[in-house]
């Protein structure tokens, strides 16, 4: 059975919060976002060989995050924030939802202030 529209969609945007999920591939990305890079030049600042970069890389090209071009012998890796748009567009439709629940937890903190300062002040007039 061919997967539907939808389903792409969600497979798409599981591979590219997978890719995220790693803080190595999320540091290439940023280095990417600066310009193209050959994967030498990517692996320079980890303490880890080549080719487990290029595993990584290869996580992020599946994704879509990533594309590798051929410019004679080098092969650089240039950055493709569409899926990063997707996985964006996903989460503003849960902003309204969190802007919410924290406009009743300040509402909420507001109140529970006023009863404890009512409290408070009750006590100390009953001291006196």
């Amino acid at each position: 059975m061919e997967p539907t529209g939808y389903q792409r969609a969600d497979d798409r945007l599981d591979a590219t919060f997978a890719a995220l999920a790693d803080p190595t591939r999320r540091a290439l990305l940023a280095r990417l976002a600066t310009g193209d890079a050959a994967v030498s030049e990517l692996a320079e600042p980890f303490k880890m060989s080549q080719p487990a970069i290029s595993k990584h890389l290869k996580v992020l090209e599946r994704a879509g995050l990533i594309s590798r071009g051929r410019d004679a012998q080098r092969r650089p890796c240039r950055l493709d924030a569409t899926p990063l748009a997707d996985a964006t567009d996903w989460l503003e439709r849960y902003r309204s939802f969190w802007e919410g629940s924290f406009e009743r937890l300040d509402e909420l903190l507001l109140v529970l202030g006023r009863e404890r300062k009512r409290r408070s002040r009750a006590r100390k007039k009953g001291r006196r």
